[in-house]
């Protein structure tokens, strides 16, 4: 695979520029989950430069602890079945790519490339629960950075929690230290299986200013 721009350099931000209402609307105001597909696929060279945009997201020391497993073939489909909550499985089964957005459980060795700072492992090392929630909270922040920049590649996708974890940390992850936190199927949307789109909270009642 070629290595994409975005891994090499960065383009300084442009402070104060917000998105046109387009930029918002793929991102987030228009965009949907998606549970039914075309059968467009999505390229291997696409979700590198998947990984290579979703990877400049912040997290907390830059552990970045998340790991993807891009689940393509219809080979690892059938192995990805078992662990799928009955209502998962078609939806999963006619996905591009379904992605198991996992985390590290020992992230915190690889620091020296990360952190140049100073040298948190120990820190990590002797505070498990520490370390587990450090984990789970900035793995999954990684993985909402994966569904934003799949938005902006042009990609759909319908994020799931109804599979079993453990499962799939058998199948899939044996042998590492990784550990399934949640999954996302992406590829291009089929609008005829959208149903109507669920309210949110108002500002009101989700927010404070103080």
């Amino acid at each position: 695979m070629t290595t994409d721009p975005l891994s090499v350099s960065v383009e300084p931000p442009r402070h104060g520029e917000a998105l046109d209402k387009a930029s918002l609307d793929q991102l987030f105001l228009s965009a949907r989950t998606y549970p039914a597909w075309t059968d467009k696929p999505v390229e291997p060279a696409l979700l590198e430069r998947l990984y290579n945009i979703l990877r400049w997201g912040p997290t907390s020391m830059n552990c970045c602890p998340a790991r993807f497993i891009f689940v393509t073939t219809p080979e690892a489909k059938q192995r990805l079945r078992p662990s799928l909550m009955p209502g998962n499985v078609v939806k999963t089964l006619a996905a591009p790519v379904t992605v198991i957005v996992a985390h590290d459980k020992r992230f915190h060795d690889l620091f020296p490339k990360l952190w140049t700072a100073s040298d948190p492992r120990e820190k990590f090392e002797s505070n498990a629960a520490f370390r587990e929630a450090t984990a789970l909270k900035n793995g999954t922040l990684q993985g909402a950075y994966l569904i934003l920049a799949a938005r902006a590649l042009g990609l759909d996708c319908g994020p799931m929690a109804g599979f079993d974890a453990a499962k799939v940390d058998a199948e899939f992850l044996a042998g590492t230290e990784w550990t399934a936190n949640f999954l996302v199927n992406i590829g291009y949307g089929a609008e005829e299986g959208l149903h109507p789109r669920s309210p949110r909270l108002p500002f009101e009642d989700a927010c404070l200013i103080v």
